[in-house]
C-alpha cells in the first residue's frame, strides 16, 4: 500500500487511512446502518450509470470552475460535513477547512466538529465556508451556534433533517465504540499497533472533545450506547416545517436543507424559503432501507431544480461521478469521506491529496466526454 502521497485514488486513500487508525475508529468513519445496504448503494448508483461520450470536441483546454449555490467554485465539488474526525488526526477540521480553500470549493463545518466555529474561519480565511446544523433539543443552545457562524462568517446554514434520532450503526457497536467510552483491554493493547495514530493523541493532549458543544446539557444514558444513539438523544425528534420556516427567518444568509430524499418534500421547502436543496441519506448511516441519493436527483431536480440549486452526497468516490450527477440535475456534488480518508491518512496535505485526485479525475473524464466547459455537461451525456 502506497504513502498517502502517492495514492493512486481515493480507495487507496482509504486504505491508507484504514492502516492507520484503530479499528473502531476507523469503523466509525468508514460505516454504515445496519446491514450497510444504502451505503454500499450510494456507490453502485453511480457504477450503474453509463456515459454517451461526444467525440470531435476541442478538449485542449478545459475550465472546471463552475457556480455552486450563487458563488465561485473551482471544481463542482462542495467540502460535506464529517463529525468527530479530530479523533482520526489531530486539527482535521482545521486541516480540511485549509486545504477546501486552497482548493477553492466550499467548505462545510459539521455541528459536531472537533475545532470551534470561529477556529475553522480563521483557517478557512478568504475561502467558502457552510455551517452544518444539527436542531438539539435545548433550541437556544441551538440559535447560538446560528449566531456564531454567521458572526464567524460563513455564508451558508445547512440544516440537517433526516437524524431526528441516531442509526443504528452495527459496527460501533461490535467494537464497543459507545459514550461514555471505557476502552477495552483490546483496544488499548491495539493502540499500540498504531504508534503513528497513538503519538499524535498523545501529543495533541488525548481524544479531543465536541468543541462546539462545549456547555451543553448532553442527556446521558443509563446505559452504554452508540456514538450516533448518543448524538441522537440530544436532538429534537420534533422538529417540523414550523421549526425550519422561524429558522429561515433567523438566518440571514443562504438556507440549504440537507437529507432531502423526496421531490413532495423538496417542493414544500422551496416554497418555506430555502435557498438550496442537499440530498441526501446521511452517508448510508441513518435509514438503511433508504434510496440512493443519485436515484433521487432525477425527480427532485425535476421538481425544483428550476428555481433552487440541488445537490447532493453519498458514494462519490471519483471525478467521473462530479459529471454524472451535473447530467441528472444537481448542481454539484458534496463529499465527505474522501478529505476525510486523506487527512485520517496524513492531515492536510493528505485531504490536499484527496481533491487532487478528483481533480485530476474529472478533468481527464471532461476530455473523454467532449465537454471542455462544465456547462457542457447536460442530459444527453447520459446512455440509455
Amino acid at each position: 500500500m502506497p504513502h498517502f502521497s502517492s495514492a493512486v485514488n481515493i480507495g487507496d486513500l482509504r486504505e491508507c487511512a484504514k492502516r492507520r487508525l484503530p479499528r473502531a475508529i476507523f469503523d466509525f468513519f468508514d460505516g454504515g446502518a445496519e446491514d450497510e445496504i444504502a451505503l454500499r448503494d450510494n456507490r453502485a448508483a453511480y457504477e450503474r450509470v453509463r456515459l454517451a461520450p461526444r467525440v470531435l470536441r476541442d478538449v485542449s483546454k478545459i475550465d472546471m470552475s463552475c457556480e455552486i449555490l450563487g458563488g465561485p467554485s473551482r471544481l463542482p465539488l462542495v467540502i460535506a460535513p464529517t463529525g468527530g474526525i479530530g479523533i482520526a488526526w489531530p486539527g482535521a477540521d482545521v486541516a480540511i477547512a485549509r486545504a477546501a480553500a486552497a482548493y477553492g470549493v466550499p467548505y462545510t463545518l459539521s455541528t459536531t466538529a472537533t475545532a470551534t466555529i470561529e477556529a475553522v474561519a480563521e483557517a478557512n480565511g478568504a475561502g467558502r465556508r457552510w455551517f452544518q446544523l444539527y436542531i438539539l433539543y435545548d433550541r437556544a443552545f441551538t440559535d447560538k451556534l446560528v449566531e456564531r457562524a454567521w458572526a464567524a462568517g460563513y455564508e451558508a446554514l445547512v440544516v440537517t433533517v433526516d437524524l431526528p434520532v441516531g442509526g443504528k450503526r452495527e459496527r460501533d457497536s461490535y467494537n464497543r465504540f459507545v459514550q461514555p467510552f471505557r476502552p477495552r483491554a483490546w483496544q488499548i493493547l491495539e493502540a499500540f499497533t498504531k504508534p503513528d495514530w497513538a503519538l499524535r493523541i498523545l501529543a495533541n493532549g488525548g481524544l479531543p472533545t465536541l468543541e462546539n458543544l462545549r456547555g451543553f446539557d448532553n442527556k446521558k444514558s443509563d446505559t452504554l450506547v452508540s456514538i450516533s444513539s448518543a448524538v441522537g438523544q440530544n436532538l429534537d425528534s420534533a422538529f417540523d416545517y414550523t421549526g425550519l420556516k422561524r429558522l429561515r427567518d433567523l438566518w440571514k444568509g443562504k438556507l440549504l436543507v440537507k437529507g432531502v430524499a423526496r421531490a413532495d418534500d423538496a417542493e414544500r421547502i422551496v416554497q418555506l424559503g430555502a435557498d438550496g436543496i442537499w440530498i441526501s441519506n446521511h452517508g448510508g448511516r441513518q435509514l438503511d432501507a433508504a434510496r440512493a441519493t443519485l436515484d433521487s436527483l432525477p425527480e427532485i431536480a425535476a421538481a425544483v431544480g428550476a428555481k433552487v440549486p440541488v445537490l447532493l452526497d453519498g458514494g462519490v468516490r471519483r471525478g467521473s461521478d462530479m459529471i454524472k450527477a451535473r447530467a441528472l440535475g444537481a448542481q454539484a456534488v458534496c463529499a465527505g469521506r474522501p478529505t476525510l480518508y486523506g487527512a485520517s491518512a496524513g492531515g492536510e496535505a493528505g485531504a490536499l491529496r484527496a481533491l487532487a485526485i478528483l481533480a485530476d479525475e474529472l478533468h481527464r473524464n471532461m476530455q473523454l466526454c467532449g465537454t471542455p466547459t462544465i456547462a457542457d455537461i447536460d442530459r444527453g451525456l447520459i446512455a440509455g
